[in-house]
C-alpha cells in the first residue's frame, strides 16, 4: 500500500499551509505587527482595526477564489483561510486592548501638525 494511501492527500498539507500563509501575508502587509500595534497602541488605535478588517476581506477573496480554482483542496484551503484569519484578528484585538490598558510610551509620536514621527528621528 502506498504511503500516501495511508497517510492521507499529500497535497492537503500544503494546501493548508499556503492558504494560512497567504492571510498572513496579506495582513502583514496592510498592517503592522501585533507587536508594533500594542506598543503603538496609544497612536494607532484609531485606523488599526479598520486595515486588519480591510486585510481580512482581501485575504478572504483570495482564499475563496483558491478553494474555487483548487476543489480537489477545497476543504484544506477553507480550513487554513479561516484558521489563520481567526488568529491574526484576535492578536491584533488582543494587541490593540493591551497597548491601550498599558498606556506606556511607545516607539511613535505626532508633531503638532499630526505627521507620524519616530522617537530618535531628528525630522
Amino acid at each position: 500500500m502506498p504511503i500516501a494511501r495511508v497517510a492521507g492527500d499529500a497535497g492537503s498539507g500544503t494546501a493548508f499551509l499556503v492558504s494560512a500563509g497567504i492571510v498572513y501575508e496579506i495582513i502583514a502587509a496592510a498592517c503592522s505587527s501585533p507587536q508594533t500595534t500594542e506598543i503603538n497602541a496609544s497612536t494607532r488605535a484609531g485606523t488599526l482595526m479598520k486595515w486588519v478588517h480591510i486585510g481580512l476581506v482581501q485575504a478572504a477573496g483570495f482564499v475563496l477564489a483558491a478553494a474555487w480554482f483548487d476543489r480537489g483542496h477545497r476543504a484544506e484551503i477553507l480550513a487554513g483561510g479561516i484558521t489563520a484569519g481567526v488568529l491574526m484578528y484576535g492578536q491584533y484585538w488582543h494587541a490593540r486592548d493591551a497597548g491601550l490598558r498599558n498606556g506606556g510610551p511607545g516607539t511613535e509620536g505626532q508633531d503638532s501638525g499630526g505627521s507620524m514621527l519616530a522617537w530618535g528621528n531628528p525630522t
